[in-house]
């Protein structure tokens, strides 16, 4: 069934039909979204996503057709022609954190600016529930005084290139001719340059591919049992291994997500060849998880796979015979998924230990 528990509500619930629909726990706790509908998927909501993060995102499809995610907590809203329903775009901005507010109980901050690369910079300025609004016009002498850190693309390792330059600021960044920076960082020294002046053409496109497929679960009790997290990620590698097999799209890079108590957060990843193999995904996972050496007891844990693409361009690992089998069964194991259901068919390690809850249904 598509959608099943969201497309149940939109059948006994008129009104719901056509709009962002998800279905899971409360969004002031730390559930997450069970199903999410269709429309709320071009949001970028996903199953086991956050609930308070799946409400977010929805809140905004109200106030623009065009919204494009950034992550499951951060998106870009285009503001242009909505004046004559929400007044100019930055009493929509506030009516936006308010509605996010009054749905959710929690704050969100918004950089409202002529072009997506001064929204965000604007956006980090005065966390938490911050609002910063800049000036058509106004967006170099704005970014002039903020270190060159903030602008995209600039690294640790570009970061200290421009600090032995003497560029500290975007300030002095906007002073050197674009000429020498693209003479001392390439194509990448004349985007520098655009950025910094606070130029940026890119539109904002809400049906663009994703740029990663992730799982994550949030423990209801803090956990340092390396079994359970292992278990954990085998179960999400799957997950997220299905959805790219959907999507028609092979990884290249998998990270790592751990939240450690109470409430710090590493992220590590690892690139390799493209898959969409959930054995594989698993496998350089479990490698990240056993590098961390984990001591603190973990919140969260998680799996994304980002670097996307179509599949069967990459080339399957010639070192691994089963490779090409474990391609054939995993499309097998979908179409039994498809006709009984998830979980109809999961990997033996998935299979409840002797001593386990297992609960019924």
């Amino acid at each position: 069934m598509d959608a099943f528990y969201a497309s149940i509500e939109q059948r006994d619930r008129p009104e719901l039909r056509g709009r962002p629909v998800i279905v899971g726990a409360d969004p002031k706790g730390r559930g997450v979204v069970s199903a999410a509908s269709y429309e709320a998927r071009r949001f970028g909501v996903r199953s086991a996503m956050p609930i308070s993060r799946a409400a977010r995102l929805c809140a905004l499809a109200d106030f623009s057709p065009l919204v494009e995610p950034v992550s499951v907590d951060e998106a870009f809203v285009d503001l242009t022609g909505t004046e004559g329903l929400f007044g100019s775009a930055l009493d929509a901005v506030r009516a936006i954190k308010r509605r996010i507010r009054e749905e959710t109980c929690l704050t969100a901050s918004a950089g409202l600016a002529s072009n997506k690369f001064v929204a965000k910079v604007a956006s980090e300025l005065e966390k938490p529930d911050g609002l910063v609004a800049v000036a058509a016009g106004g967006e170099a002498r704005f970014l002039a005084p903020l270190p060159v850190e903030l602008i995209w693309g600039v690294g640790r390792v570009t970061a200290k290139a421009l600090r032995e330059l003497g560029l500290t600021t975007i300030g002095r960044l906007q002073s050197v001719p674009r000429s020498v920076l693209a003479r001392r960082f390439g194509k990448h020294g004349e985007h520098l340059h655009d950025l910094a002046l606070g130029r940026d053409a890119r539109p904002v496109e809400p049906f663009g591919l994703p740029k990663s497929v992730g799982a994550e679960e949030t423990f209801g009790t803090d956990s340092t049992d390396p079994d359970l997290l292992r278990t954990t990620l085998r179960s999400q590698a799957e997950r997220v291994a299905a959805e790219l097999r959907e999507g028609g799209f092979a990884a290249a890079c998998v990270t790592l997500k751990l939240r450690l108590a109470p409430f710090e957060t590493h992220t590590r990843s690892a690139t390799g060849a493209p898959t969409q193999d959930g054995l594989e995904l698993y496998r350089r996972a479990r490698g990240l998880l056993e590098r961390e050496r984990v001591t603190r007891p973990v919140r969260l844990i998680g799996i994304s796979a980002g670097r996307l693409g179509p599949a069967g361009v990459g080339q399957l690992g010639l070192f691994d015979p089963h490779a090409v089998r474990r391609e054939r069964l995993a499309r097998v194991i979908d179409r039994l998924t498809a006709r009984f259901g998830e979980g109809a068919v999961i990997p033996a390690t998935l299979l409840p230990r002797k001593g386990d809850i297992i609960p019924s249904t």
